[in-house]
């Protein structure tokens, strides 16, 4: 959340939350609250449900001039899926690092206890769109030369119809 809110402008609760939360968890876990709520977009939906990221644990620098190293991740895990994670530890560090769009994390540490299940909201089927919604968006997209893009548009726009009553 940077610069002012004007007057009248709506704000998202999470936003708001995000710039008071990410101060907080930065200083005590050294992690982002988009590290958090990305954290099944890095890893994937199967991993995202048995483990979370508790903290970056920076190692300490004695003079500024000390090179940089990277961060070791502390990941809370369920015991059964520590092997999984464990196998998949390098992966996890590439996605992290990816994420976060340096080197930050070096290696990672797994902690064994229960992770609090995060409830995932299901999206709602689109319905079958008709034939003149078909025809409405195959006119829309027409005009477009590139054949991916075109088709990304089209299935863009029938999951947008799709999903007004």
């Amino acid at each position: 959340m940077t610069g002012k809110r004007q007057s009248g402008n709506p704000v998202a609760v999470s936003d708001l939350a995000t710039g008071i939360l990410d101060p907080v968890m930065r200083k005590r876990a050294g992690l982002s609250v988009e590290l958090v709520q990305c954290w099944g977009d890095i890893v994937g939906e199967r991993l995202a449900l048995s483990t979370r990221p508790e903290k970056l644990a920076w190692p300490r620098r004695r003079h500024e001039d000390d090179p940089f190293e990277p961060a070791t991740l502390v990941i809370a895990c369920e015991g059964a899926a520590a092997l999984r994670l464990q196998h998949e530890t390098g992966e996890v560090i590439a996605r992290v690092n990816a994420f976060l769009g340096f080197a930050a994390v070096g290696r990672i540490k797994i902690l064994q206890k229960p992770v609090a299940q995060p409830q995932v909201r299901r999206r709602p089927s689109a319905r079958p769109l008709t034939g003149s919604e078909s025809a409405h968006i195959d006119a829309l997209v027409a005009g477009v030369d590139d054949e991916e893009l075109r088709q990304s548009l089209q299935k863009l726009g029938a999951s947008i119809l799709g999903r007004r009553k």
